[in-house]
């Protein structure tokens, strides 16, 4: 079974977020916070990814509401007659702003309004502070127009009532999400943490070495005094995300003892992110820095197949693969060891209340497994349960693991463009989810048999797909394609090209 497409924005949350976040947003009498007052306000509870609380007040401000703001909000001095002071809601916004970040689309304003407010009325308030307007900014820094009405129509959110504290609030939200089915968890964590930390360089590594580095997408590197690669990483801005392995904080002491050894940083810059982590992946297997420790080559993968067995159930084993080219589309996931393969098996046996001697993970001794006495397993390896159910909770298990097919009729050249330079352009070309090459100027192109350089019909001669077919599949690699080819978002820089085949001349 086979998945031809794959293009969804994330319905959660991303954990690159902060752990305990609100999302607030208030409406105002105008836009002095000194003077003008709070007249409704709106906010959403989130923690660990999940929203837990919505909350939203109308509230009296004691004054007029000003004809304008009315125009925008749809709010008047007779709505919020009869609703609460800020006093009498204060302690209530204090508990659901405390140890939570504080996020709002221009923070400035919101909290300036808010801090005032509680300012009156006796209460301190200095909560971490984000801001969705930055975090745009950084993650899309080549882009206008970073206000909410830019970001609702460059994703085209949903919205009922624009300017009413809880719907924006709401956006802020949507965008999070979209965002999160868009960028990395490393990528959003690093935008967040650069706005409410400060990094500190370490202390072999010259400022100049710093001042360098360019805002732009690309591959960067880490070198000892010696010239010994430490650490490879790519990032949509190479300087943002090397200044996030400066903060002070760090996570553990790999963190630690790799700043104290960076004493030299070069980096390479990429069209867009796509090439950055192509290259990023490569450079990691072919240069084994010692500091990273994902993204290097695996020896082997490992697949799930499954079989039926005599009596018409299906069963779940592992496959290894021995050379890349024998992956095959019509088993599940790819793996890279034996032990991970078996606990993505017990986790789905878990999850589906699968047989473990069908699946796998314990041994067939012509009785019932051990989780039939748990009254975890159904019989299945008994066949006292119904095998067209066990099967139909098999097939249901093993979806997310199936591997999408190729959705062209044979190699692509991927035409990559430049966030600033629509104009620069480079090309790749790639066959079957496998990475060939980087085109970089017409040698190139003929030096892989391709002819129609730089025009619409673009060809190759059938013998050399078989040249092209050599090419060592990756799973890093595969999982890049997939992510950018099956997501019209994260591809909005690149256009495919299809090759034709053409079958060569015969003498």
């Amino acid at each position: 079974m086979q998945l031809d497409y794959l293009n969804s924005f994330s319905n959660t949350i991303s954990s690159g977020f902060p752990e305990k976040m609100v999302l607030f947003d208030c409406e105002t009498t105008g836009g002095n916070p000194k003077y003008h007052r709070i007249i409704e306000v709106g906010l959403i509870i989130i923690e660990k990814g999940c929203v837990i609380e919505r909350w939203q007040s109308f509230v009296n401000p004691h004054v007029e509401v000003p004809e304008l703001i009315t125009r925008i909000t749809g709010i008047n001095t007779k709505m919020i007659e009869d609703a609460p002071s800020f006093m009498e809601i204060a302690h209530t916004l204090e508990k659901f702003t405390s140890d939570r970040i504080f996020i709002a689309h221009n923070a400035k304003f919101d909290f300036g309004f808010l801090k005032n407010e509680f300012d009156r009325v006796g209460i301190k308030f200095n909560p971490k502070i984000l801001c969705s307007v930055k975090l745009s900014r950084g993650l899309y820094p080549n882009i206008k127009g970073h206000g909410l009405s830019a970001i609702i129509k460059r994703f085209d959110l949903p919205i009922m009532n624009r300017h009413r504290a809880l719907d924006d609030a709401e956006m802020i939200l949507e965008f999070f999400m979209r965002i999160s089915g868009i960028f990395d968890e490393g990528t959003i964590k690093t935008a967040c943490d650069s706005q409410y930390k400060r990094p500190s360089i370490p202390p072999n590594l010259a400022h100049s070495e710093v001042e360098k580095l360019p805002k732009k997408p690309g591959v960067y590197y880490f070198y000892d005094k010696n010239g010994v690669l430490l650490y490879v990483g790519k990032s949509i801005n190479i300087f943002h995300r090397v200044m996030s392995h400066f903060y002070s904080d760090h996570k553990n002491s790999k963190d630690f003892k790799l700043n104290l050894k960076i004493s030299h940083i070069n980096f390479t810059e990429t069209p867009s992110d796509f090439s950055a982590q192509l290259l990023e992946s490569r450079e990691i297997k072919n240069l084994n820095p010692i500091y990273n420790h994902r993204l290097k080559k695996s020896k082997y993968l490992y697949q799930i197949k499954t079989k039926t067995n005599s009596f018409g159930y299906k069963e779940l084993d592992i496959d290894k693969i021995i050379t890349k080219n024998e992956v095959q589309a019509d088993r599940y996931g790819l793996f890279r060891s034996f032990t991970h393969a078996k606990k993505q098996i017990l986790k789905l046996s878990d999850e589906h209340n699968l047989c473990l001697q069908l699946s796998c993970l314990e041994k067939n001794n012509n009785k019932p497994c051990f989780r039939t006495q748990l009254n975890k397993c159904g019989g299945a390896c008994s066949q006292k349960e119904n095998k067209d159910d066990y099967n139909a909770r098999v097939d249901l298990a093993m979806i997310k693991y199936q591997m999408h097919v190729w959705p062209y009729p044979g190699p692509i050249l991927i035409e990559e463009r430049n966030s600033d330079h629509k104009s620069l352009k480079t090309y790749h070309l790639v066959n079957n989810w496998i990475y060939i090459g980087e085109i970089k100027d017409e040698d190139d192109f003929f030096n892989y048999g391709l002819s129609g350089y730089l025009s619409p019909v673009l060809t190759i001669p059938s013998e050399r797909i078989k040249t092209l077919n050599q090419f060592e599949f990756d799973l890093d690699t595969y999982h890049i394609l997939v992510r950018f080819l099956l997501n019209k978002v994260k591809n909005d820089n690149l256009t495919v090209f299809s090759i034709s085949k053409i079958i060569d001349n015969q003498k």
